[in-house]
């Protein structure tokens, strides 16, 4: 991970978005020398966002209790159809 000072990172956020974005680097912004925040790929979010929903559903399963359902034609819409 890439850490950068605040004071320099405004000059600079254009080309670190777009490093950011083309890739999977994480920058992190500092402020007096500790983290003040990340940036981070929306891809990168998505994919913690993904194993979070599986692990949950993992947990619950295993735990007895499925939760709720979607209905196949709903994950459909959602997914488009499962490919074969």
């Amino acid at each position: 991970m890439t850490a950068i000072a605040l004071s320099e990172a405004a000059s600079r956020l254009g080309d670190l978005v777009r490093r950011v974005a083309d890739g999977r680097e994480t920058i992190a912004l500092t402020d007096h020398g500790q983290v003040a925040a990340l940036l981070v790929s929306p891809r990168v979010i998505e994919e913690l966002e993904d194993a979070l929903a599986v692990a949950g559903h993992r947990l619950r399963t295993t735990a007895g209790a499925p939760g709720p359902c979607t209905p196949t034609a709903e994950a459909d819409r959602r997914l488009g159809p499962a490919q074969k």
